[in-house]
């Protein structure tokens, strides 16, 4: 399934479309057979689970109820880990999947772990996101699992919080404990920083206890969520070291067995969806910023000292992360459908 091609990415263009289609009267009832789909995720109602929540209320609204999409939480049906081992059996019909929690599974869509991506909004997460999905490599990647990507929970860029000297320079970064995974991790090892491995359940009592430096979380909701500006003395505020890709990803059989209104439907909804999570993450900068930002010193680079991150600690990864899959698939041209969607947004 093709995701949609947006003319225009703009918070404008999504707002007006999720408003016209959110008024009585104006979106015409679609018209279909019962249906009754589960959708698999881990954790509790959140922001990572705006979208699945968002578009299984709407679902039922333009069928008159016919389209149920019933979201099973705290891995009632699988674990994190196993969703695309649900898919391939048919054990339901939609979840999230988290590219960290199974690299060899999704090997093509851990491009999107890479540090210092040009990602550098919510726009350019779209343009890139939408274009990686409908890559060859990544497309394979999922029909392994007899899955397809319908949109990303567009997780934001990763920041940290820390204790201790704000590291205001590169050579600040050595010597540090740093709790951080995928690319960003690879790329603090870079700048001499120790990486560690931890749940994100532990790295509060962590910072406390002065186990580890800095932590790295989705900026801001879940640095707020796990309340570390608690115990933290900094945070960086433009550092945009990396971040990673948790799609929400439907059955295959079961979506080549839907009737075409509720394909065209899905698709219909998804520019809903992709602004339910900007403005869910809106939010929760707006409810965050300012909390951090009276309690802790707030650290941010100037053009140049980024430049200088992505060269020591981003192209390097980049490179190798290049040469250690080449032969598997396209990894020159999965990386090359990133930069140039994030360069051209």
């Amino acid at each position: 399934m093709k995701r949609i091609k947006h003319a225009v990415c703009s918070a404008v263009a999504a707002g007006l479309l999720s408003g016209l289609l959110a008024q009585p009267g104006l979106a015409a009832n679609v018209e279909g057979p019962s249906v009754f789909w589960k959708f698999s995720v881990w954790g509790k109602s959140r922001a990572l689970t705006a979208g699945p929540e968002h578009l299984a209320a709407r679902l039922a609204e333009e069928t008159d109820g016919k389209f149920q999409l019933k979201i099973f939480y705290g891995n009632q049906l699988s674990k994190a880990k196993e969703n695309l081992d649900g898919m391939k059996v048919n054990a339901f019909e939609a979840a999230i999947v988290c590219n960290f929690y199974h690299p060899a599974k999704t090997p093509a869509l851990m491009v999107m772990s890479l540090p210092f991506l040009p990602i550098k909004n919510f726009d350019t997460s779209i343009a890139v996101r939408g274009a990686l999905y409908d890559h060859p490599a990544v497309v394979a990647d999922l029909e392994r699992w007899n899955a397809i990507t319908y949109t990303s929970t567009h997780l934001p860029q990763y920041e940290f919080m820390g204790t201790g000297e704000p590291p205001q320079k590169l050579d600040d970064w050595n010597g540090l404990r740093v709790r951080a995974g995928g690319g960003v991790g690879l790329a603090m090892e870079k700048l001499g920083a120790v990486r560690q491995s931890m749940p994100a359940t532990e790295v509060y009592t962590a910072l406390q206890r002065g186990i580890a430096d800095a932590v790295s979380f989705p900026f801001t909701y879940a640095h707020g969520a796990y309340k570390l500006q608690e115990v933290a003395k900094w945070f960086t505020g433009n550092l945009q070291p990396g971040t990673a890709d948790c799609p929400i990803v439907l059955n295959k059989t079961a979506h080549e067995k839907l009737p075409q209104q509720y394909k065209d439907l899905l698709q219909t909804l998804l520019p809903e969806v992709d602004n339910v999570y900007r403005t869910a993450y809106g939010k929760a900068d707006e409810k965050y910023l300012p909390i951090f930002r009276e309690a802790l010193t707030e650290v941010t680079y100037d053009a140049a000292t980024r430049e200088e991150f992505q060269k020591v600690a981003g192209e390097p990864i980049w490179r190798q992360w290049v040469a250690d899959n080449q032969e598997k698939f396209d990894a020159q041209g999965v990386l090359d459908t990133v930069m140039s969607a994030g360069s051209g947004s």
